[in-house]
């Protein structure tokens, strides 16, 4: 454990080096295997940490490698402070499970990108990889930083990343278009999350999450009849902050348009790591958020209203990424909805099964795209499964994963966050009513993701047509460069499967989707699985104060009431999935004309309530036009000031100019040369010779005496 700092530095030299040398000197393999390599080595060492982490009694371990920020003295709460922050990190149970989630996802994504990413230009392989080592880098810091400081250094790190994969097409208008809008959509939930990590410190003294912890234990529950405190300010300003790095109301919008990256990057950024930050970090701080309940109830609110309208919009979305992208956001409304309802290991569990079936489905439609010539219109696929059979079993599984079909990780999970909700009491928000919407919202998923599967995969073949002396469309296992068709420049001979670099990953995250659910199997099963909530066990450490003891949950139910639920919400996500099967598969012209009876409803969504509208029209274009009034202001008032003062000095130097030409220098002049002038008469006078001067001396006595005798 003391080489955890191995594990985010590890992926970081990678960076490094396809940075500063494979862009110029590596072939496309080169990098990918180097990069690939890191990312495997950072895995190992991951794995290890957790291993000697279940082997502690206190769970919980902390390296600091260096200090990093001198005491400063700075104003608190309490009076003026010291603020200092090492450069550490910590493995207790949430880190170490993220930081498996990180390279485990990510090493499969790094070899599953070596097959996608041939295409390319030899340097533009090498920058993909970069990028892609360096995201994981960042994302590393975020999840084992032990203070805000080393989190956020990681928060903007991994926003940073995700501007450059998303835009790593940079030639395509609309990718570049996609990154900057994340880029400036993160930057709205940063402002809130920094001025929660100041209020944090301004009251607790502090960065470091285990002393914040330690110190909101000791304060009371800002409970409605307490009224809105400081705890709860803080939890608020945090949470926005979350908002925007997962993708939640109302900073949801740029997800959707990510998928503009490629599909590595999808499944990497808005799958598996970064969407998840905003879930982890209001996890880490739970000890905050269970003292300001009120907050919760926000966050329970918006999550779901998050994941209903996500499931909403997902029903019509044609481009296969699209309804992946809305899916994720949907689903990290229901993680949010379980930490509003103090359910932060539920909330975790769905974090972990959520990335092996979400990036499973991504790579997956990357297949998809791969084997259709880069086409990604579901309209213009089906019958798939017959060319590509290993996708299209993969895929499957991932889809009754995060429908919520046992015995999938998607079902243990997602009941688990139902259940929760269920036995929750809101502080403003009626019982049940979470509940119901939680519901409503996993049939929704379960018909959206199977209508993906069925317009996909079952049903005639929808797509282009390729060359007639071609060979027949089947399994390809040259690569990724040949197919990309006439994009890049060869012949596409009909939809195949993708290379092994590509097929293996989705293999192994199949199977983690069908069997990571098991480490969560939910308490009323305990009679036939011993290890019942297992993960909940394991990560309850991380969501309470150093010395508290665990705590049970009374679940206040019966086992009936228990298996009720469980069974009705496998009964709706069956109805979602006869749904979509009845309306794409046996009958698809159902589905045409249920969306000509409901034409207005399916124009709302699929415009996605024009939502991205109603920002250009107030938000984008209230700020454009705020900045075209600043503008005006700046060229008309403030450099007409300062013009007019540069003319008007400019005029009166020209004024003083004169002045001093003409008035001072005349003046000067003159008596110079009235001087001048009257030394000429005096001149004439000055003779040298003796007599003159006795001659005026006489006259000058003569003159004298007869002024003397007149006057006289």
């Amino acid at each position: 454990m003391e080489s955890i700092w191995l594990i985010p530095l590890l992926p970081g030299i990678g960076a490094a080096i396809n940075g500063l040398v494979g862009i110029r000197f590596f072939g496309k393999r080169l990098a990918g295997v180097l990069a690939s390599f890191m990312m495997g080595w950072a895995l190992w060492l991951s794995f290890w940490a957790f291993v000697e982490l279940l082997g502690t009694e206190e769970r919980f371990h902390q390296v600091t490698v260096a200090s990093w920020i001198p005491p400063i003295p700075l104003d608190t709460v309490d009076g003026v402070g010291s603020f200092t922050v090492d450069w550490s990190f910590t493995l207790d149970p949430l880190s170490a499970m993220m930081a498996l989630i990180v390279t485990g996802i990510g090493f499969l994504i790094h070899i599953y990108s070596i097959g996608y990413i041939e295409h390319e230009p030899r340097g533009g392989v090498a920058r993909f990889f970069c990028y892609l080592n360096l995201f994981c880098f960042f994302m590393l810091t975020l999840v084992l930083g032990s203070n805000f400081l080393v989190m956020f250094v990681g928060w903007e790190g991994v926003g940073l990343c995700s501007y450059l994969l998303i835009g790593y097409w940079y030639h395509k208008q609309s990718a570049s278009d996609a990154g900057k809008k994340a880029f400036i959509v993160n930057r709205i939930g940063d402002w809130g999350f920094v001025l929660g990590v100041f209020l944090v410190f301004f009251t607790f003294g502090t960065l470091d999450f285990r002393a914040v912890a330690e110190a909101a234990s000791q304060m009371p529950v800002e409970t409605a009849a307490v009224g809105f405190g400081v705890i709860s300010a803080i939890c608020l300003l945090l949470f926005i902050g979350a908002t925007g790095k997962s993708a939640q109301i109302p900073l949801y919008v740029w997800l959707p348009d990510a998928m503009e990256g490629p599909t590595p990057v999808s499944a990497l950024i808005h799958a598996a790591t970064m969407v998840t930050a905003g879930v982890y970090m209001v996890c880490r701080n739970a000890v905050l958020f269970t003292h300001a309940p009120m907050v919760m109830e926000i966050v329970a609110v918006i999550g779901v209203l998050t994941a209903l309208v996500a499931a909403t919009i997902g029903l019509v979305q044609t481009d296969i990424k699209r309804v992946l992208a809305y899916s994720t956001v949907s689903q990290l409304g229901y993680m949010f909805l379980a930490t509003g309802v103090g359910a932060f290991g539920a909330a975790a569990f769905h974090l972990m099964t959520h990335a092996f079936f979400k990036a499973l489905l991504f790579l997956g439609s990357g297949a998809v795209i791969h084997g259709m010539n880069e086409e990604q219109d579901m309209r213009r696929m089906g019958g798939l499964r017959q060319y590509m059979p290993i996708t299209a079993l993969t895929m499957a599984i991932g889809a009754v994963a995060i429908a919520g079909i046992p015995p999938l990780s998607g079902f243990f999970s997602k009941d688990e966050i139902l259940f929760r909700t269920f036995l929750h009491h809101g502080v403003f928000v009626p019982d049940r009513v979470l509940w119901g919407l939680g519901v409503v919202t996993a049939m929704l998923t379960a018909f959206y993701m199977f209508r993906l599967i069925n317009m996909t995969f079952f049903g005639a073949y929808r797509g282009p047509a390729w060359g007639h002396g071609a060979e027949e469309p089947g399994h390809d296992d040259a690569g990724h460069g040949d197919d990309h068709g006439a994009g890049h420049g060869h012949a596409w001979h009909g939809p195949h499967e993708a290379s092994r670099w590509m097929t293996i990953p989705l293999v192994v995250l199949a199977v983690g989707a069908f069997f990571a659910g098991f480490v969560g199997v939910p308490i009323a099963f305990e009679a036939v699985w011993p290890w019942t909530a297992t993960i909940e066990h394991f990560l309850h450490p991380s969501f309470v104060a150093q010395g508290a003891h665990a705590v049970e949950e009374a679940h206040h139910m019966s086992l009936l009431g228990e298996f009720g639920l469980m069974g009705l919400s496998v009964l709706v996500a069956l109805g979602g999935i006869w749904f979509a099967y009845r309306n794409y598969v046996e009958r698809p012209e159902a589905a045409e004309r249920l969306a000509e009876s409901l034409a207005g409803p399916h124009r709302v969504l699929t415009n996605k309530y024009y939502v991205d509208e109603l920002y250009d029209a107030t938000v984008v274009r209230g700020t454009m036009g705020s900045a075209g009034g600043l503008w005006t202001v700046d060229q008309r008032v403030v450099d007409g000031a300062v013009n007019g003062t540069g003319w008007t000095t400019i005029a009166a130097s020209w004024v003083s100019h004169i002045l001093d030409k003409y008035v001072v220098d005349g003046l000067v002049n003159l008596t110079a040369w009235i001087c001048g002038e009257a030394s000429y008469v005096f001149r004439r006078a000055q003779t040298g010779l003796i007599q003159n001067y006795a001659f005026v001396t006489l006259l000058g006595v003569f003159a004298f005496v007869t002024w003397f005798l007149v006057a006289r």
